[in-house]
């Protein structure tokens, strides 16, 4: 089933971040949108500011995964369809809101412990900026510039 891009990203928010909040959920859709409109960089390089191309992008997001470590993941976008609330928050974001503090943040992820790792992903791209519940934000490292 082929999904819009609003609603592939009001399915994201509610995966990925359903049990944030509102200022969660706000987030995660400020990270998906900065990827969409960042000037430089892989995710301007491989999706080309194309909205599906960002949520899709292979490995991004644990939600567009059907598998996980080899297991099957029935936490996924396609099994969670949004309700009022999701695309509510996807609108938002689609009408270039940002959620502050967040900034410029192209990651998140959740290190299932209390503390945040300073650099994200491991390639050191993404630096900590703030923690949002369980979701830890990175904003791009000069060395993002270089993907």
């Amino acid at each position: 089933m082929s999904f819009s891009p609003r609603e592939l990203l009001a399915r994201l928010v509610r995966c990925e971040a359903e049990g944030e909040g509102e200022i969660g959920m706000k987030a995660v859709a400020t990270v998906v949108i900065n990827r969409v409109n960042v000037p430089y960089g892989e995710y301007r390089r491989v999706c080309q500011g194309d909205l599906r191309k960002v949520i899709l992008q292979p490995y991004q997001f644990t939600c567009c995964l059907t598998k996980v470590y080899g297991k099957p993941n029935y936490q996924n976008i396609w099994a969670k369809p949004p309700d009022k609330y999701h695309y509510w928050i996807a609108d938002w974001a689609l009408a270039g809101n940002k959620y502050p503090g967040i900034g410029f943040a192209l990651w998140y992820y959740n290190p299932y412990k209390p503390t945040c790792a300073y650099y994200f992903p491991p390639n050191k791209t993404g630096r900590y900026i703030t923690r949002i519940a369980q979701h830890c934000f990175y904003v791009p490292t000069p060395l993002y510039a270089q993907t």
